[in-house]
């Protein structure tokens, strides 16, 4: 069966009117010293019978520790990703600390340790403007910050 996972890009305007987006950054000791193309927008599996924006919604307070923001959602629709995953993402307009609160999860480690450890989901969080989100964003994700700044009519 395929995966999926549902996500929310965040995005909000400087004062100078320049296009920032919320990312966080994946915890655990294989993402520890990754940036550029480590980024991802708050997303997280779910189910087949379950409610993809619902999901989203779920995963967004998840790993950031806040409600998912109020506002109008524009879906940027679904992008394949190279490990095949289909990631279905909304947007929405807003604002948000980058001081998170994110879920844990356990793993072996070090590897055949027998010692499990406990590790954030997401580690950390930012604001980024649109060149720099996208050096920093996962490359299959890239996508989804296109068609942001075509539904929104962002032109750099």
């Amino acid at each position: 069966m395929q995966k999926r996972s549902a996500g929310i890009l965040f995005y909000r305007y400087r004062a100078d009117r320049r296009l920032e987006v919320f990312l966080v950054h994946p915890g655990g000791p294989f993402w520890k010293n990754k940036d550029a193309g480590a980024w991802s927008l708050p997303k997280g599996e779910y189910e087949g019978g379950d409610d993809p924006f619902e999901a989203a919604k779920r995963e967004f307070l998840e790993e950031t520790g806040y409600p998912a923001p109020e506002g109008e959602y524009l879906s940027l629709s679904e992008i394949k990703q190279p490990s095949g995953k289909l990631v279905t993402a909304w947007a929405v307009e807003g604002d948000c600390p980058e001081e998170i609160k994110s879920n844990t999860f356990s793993m072996e480690w070090p590897p055949k340790s027998g010692k499990m450890q406990d590790f954030p989901e997401v580690d950390r969080a930012g604001w980024f403007p649109l060149a720099e989100a996208r050096n920093k964003i996962l490359p299959g994700q890239v996508g989804f910050l296109e068609r942001l700044t075509k539904h929104i009519g962002y032109a750099e």
